[in-house]
């Protein structure tokens, strides 16, 4: 099997090579129900620790891809398999093209109206073989969010992409799978504000020097908070180094 799970402080994580993505992609594709691909920074992976929705949201979720370095260097530190990191907008990217190539389905979901219509217009333009259902705009009232869940089930798209907008996030589609036929569901808050020329991605060399952290302080000075739950993940993993035995 492509796909190598480990756990990391009781939060799983899985390793795909880069060669092997796309297809395990695809093969999610063909597996009945529901189906989740979850982005997992260092932050989702410490709120993954507690008893809550997002837990049982990653633990269920088909494919935990992780995006934070710390995450590596955790694994490393336990002396497990170090899993692959990956760039969530390239990853995006090598999504889009498998399901392109199988000229499989897209359903967009978040963001403004008008950075959505541009977004869209540009998948389109960018993946010509990829069939885009519908979308519908993020932020929208309680009140629609049936009408929502039902366009996406008419839809039955390959792949939901949520972003921003969309206040649960990862847990969202969750929540609700059992009112889905056959989707993966991927957020990445960026994507549509992205594929919308609204906001700039993250370029790889940037990602691979880990430095992707300073890019979002710039943005947003608050997150060097951030220093403070990362100290907590560096004593969990010497508390469980120490004195706990981990599967």
């Amino acid at each position: 099997m492509a796909i190598k799970r480990i756990t990391i402080l009781g939060v799983p994580v899985d390793s795909c090579e880069p060669q092997n993505l796309a297809q395990e992609i695809l093969n999610l594709v063909e597996k009945p129900g529901t189906k989740q691909i979850i982005f997992l920074s260092i932050w989702g992976l410490l709120k993954a620790r507690g008893k809550n929705e997002f837990s049982r949201c990653v633990k269920n979720a088909d494919l935990v891809i992780p995006i934070s370095k710390s995450i590596l260097w955790g694994a490393k530190f336990l002396k497990k398999p170090i899993p692959v990191r990956y760039n969530p907008f390239t990853a995006v990217i090598t999504a889009l093209s498998a399901l392109e190539s199988q000229y499989k389905s897209l359903y967009l979901l978040g963001g403004r109206k008008k950075t959505l219509m541009a977004a869209e217009r540009n998948v389109h333009a960018t993946f010509s073989g990829l069939q885009i259902v519908g979308r519908y705009v993020g932020y929208y009232p309680r009140s629609v969010e049936d009408d929502v869940v039902e366009a996406i089930f008419k839809a039955s798209p390959s792949l939901v992409l949520v972003s921003e907008g969309i206040k649960e996030k990862d847990c969202w589609s969750y929540t609700k799978r059992n009112r889905f036929s056959s989707s993966i569901f991927l957020y990445y808050h960026d994507a549509i504000g992205i594929f919308g020329e609204r906001i700039k991605h993250i370029s790889d060399k940037t990602f691979n020097r880990g430095l992707e952290m300073f890019v979002e302080i710039l943005h947003n000075p608050l997150k060097i908070f951030f220093i403070i739950p990362w100290l907590w993940y560096i004593i969990s993993l010497v508390w469980f180094r120490l004195f706990k035995k981990e599967s």
